[in-house]
């Protein structure tokens, strides 16, 4: 249902809004305070890390004996050749261990 007709409703003007308020057409009716900028931390600024935090961060820096490049390189290769084959039973024996190994460490006794 629309109230009021087109000539009722204020123009759409075209212009830059001020840094105090917003348009009351863009609000719907009531101005709005436009909130400034927060200012840039001081360069003076100091962040002291505990020694805790230090060892976690060296450890998500270290470099990680999981990535193996040239089985990655073998692998696209045989997807670029046309030659890579997917073991579905593998996956599907996988996915029924993971999601058995889930239910089983998900059924704890309720109190």
């Amino acid at each position: 249902m629309k109230l009021g007709s087109p000539a009722d409703k204020p123009a759409a003007v075209s212009t830059p809004a001020t840094p105090s308020t917003t348009t009351p057409a863009a609000t719907g009716g009531a101005p709005n305070p436009v909130v400034p900028p927060v200012p840039a931390t001081e360069p003076s600024a100091k962040v002291a890390l505990s020694d805790a935090a230090s060892k976690l961060l060296a450890q998500d820096t270290a470099p990680s004996n999981d990535f193996d490049a040239d089985k990655v390189a073998r692998i696209s290769s045989a997807i670029d050749n046309g030659s890579f084959k997917v073991d579905a039973g593998a996956i599907a024996d996988k996915l029924i261990a993971n999601a058995t190994e889930v239910l089983t460490n998900n059924q704890t006794p309720k109190p």
